[in-house]
């Protein structure tokens, strides 16, 4: 890298652009190191950077050059920050803030302590998690939290770094730190980051750190309801209705996604607390609504028996495949059914490559964190499902199909 950096530099010299430009040089989202790239741990989210500012525009910054600062910079904030400093104003839509340019100074960027940062889809592993970091806390909020970390993910596991924690967990060599990537997660989890930076302390529990705990679960919330979150749709949904135009969607259903997220922090509170809140969602007109419902019960696991039969009800009879396999999902996780038979059927009925992918990621949940068997005819499968790339990987996976 320092080479390719010194080319381009170089080759700015030689145009005679240096002395008006501007380089800015970060790192890719995350490291290469199991647990870091896709993840949303500092390892996967904190990443490098360096600003060369012209000494003839010194005076378009008000911090000093050669200084480095501790400020909280995100990626949205490059966009807006160059805008900034061409004199462009920034429009009200975008997400970040510029963090050089005239007017911001040095008592400015040391305010800068928060950033919120995001992980739903990795090639074909599926989760959602948002985190909120805001000085040394760092908070985390699993919204499927029995995606355990390390499910099954082609890209990952081709590393051997990914193949051998795997082989020391089923040899049980792990001590349980070490063995949490492939177990389920906590719904929160709080990080104090300067005595824990590999976050492997989970503070949420501990009743001294419930001000703070309570206090960035509030300002996440206000990110994902305000903003609002897409993901609180299913991406194959999102696909048909929403990328045509996200914003619009977004405003148009902020109320939904507010009440849908609402249903899943159910998932946050003592099951009779959230009892009431969960039973009127299951058996909801609003299909997704029901979806939510389901993922808090499978968060709840066995506490959540008290709801089986309406569960059962829904693998059988609900309209949307996704929710079958739901609630299958959660008798599998509760060992209360075996999902194989239900999992496949819908597979089979799927014409969506999207939606047949978020199937297997459960199929593979179930095989992997569970140990229940799937017999998968890929002649069953619908011709437009088998187009998606991420889909045949999944496949080859399970042993269905053979690898080229």
């Amino acid at each position: 890298m320092d080479t390719e950096v010194g080319e381009i530099v170089a080759k700015l010299k030689e145009d005679g652009l240096l002395e008006n430009t501007f380089i800015f040089y970060y790192g890719d989202h995350g490291g290469v190191l199991p647990g870091s790239k896709g993840y949303i741990n500092e390892m996967g989210v904190h990443v490098p950077m360096v600003v060369y500012i012209p000494p003839k525009y010194e005076d378009l910054v008000t911090v000093k050059i050669g200084t480095q600062s501790d400020a909280f910079v995100s990626f949205v904030d490059l966009g807006a920050t160059v805008l900034h400093l061409a004199g462009v104003e920034v429009p009200e839509f975008f997400d970040g803030k510029p963090f050089l340019g005239k007017g911001i100074s040095q008592q400015d960027l040391e305010v800068r302590d928060e950033t919120f940062s995001y992980a739903d889809r990795f090639d074909e592993k599926y989760d959602m998690v948002r985190a909120l970091r805001k000085g040394k806390y760092k908070y985390v909020r699993n919204y499927q939290p029995f995606n355990f970390d390390g499910l099954m993910n082609n890209y990952r596991y081709k590393q051997l770094g990914y193949q051998q924690w795997k082989q020391l967990y089923d040899k049980k060599e792990l001590n349980k730190v070490q063995s949490q990537l492939f177990e389920p997660n906590q719904p929160e989890e709080l990080y104090d980051l300067e005595a824990d930076p590999n976050e492997t302390r989970n503070l949420a529990q501990l009743p001294e750190h419930q001000k703070k705990l309570l206090e960035l679960r509030e300002r996440l919330n206000d990110y994902v309801t305000e903003m609002p979150d897409l993901s609180f749709y299913p991406e194959f949904f999102l696909r048909q209705h929403a990328f045509e135009n996200p914003i619009a969607f977004g405003q148009n259903h902020i109320a939904d996604i507010q009440r849908y997220s609402r249903i899943a922090d159910a998932m946050l509170l003592d099951f009779d607390d959230a009892k009431s809140e969960l039973q009127k969602s299951l058996i909801s007109q609003d299909r997704w609504e029901r979806y939510w419902a389901l993922i808090a019960c499978s968060a709840f696991g066995h506490e959540a028996i008290a709801f089986i039969d309406q569960i059962k009800k829904i693998a059988k009879e609900d309209s949307e495949l996704i929710n079958q396999v739901r609630a299958t999902e959660f008798l599998g996780l509760i060992n209360a059914e075996n999902p194989g038979i239900t999992m496949t059927k819908a597979l089979y009925q799927s014409k969506d490559g999207a939606e047949a992918l978020l199937i297997l990621n459960s199929i593979v949940l179930m095989q992997d964190g569970q140990g229940y068997e799937f017999n998968i005819d890929k002649n069953n499968l619908d011709e437009v499902v088998l187009k998606e790339q991420q889909v045949v990987r999944r496949l080859e996976y399970l042993g269905v199909i053979t690898a080229n």
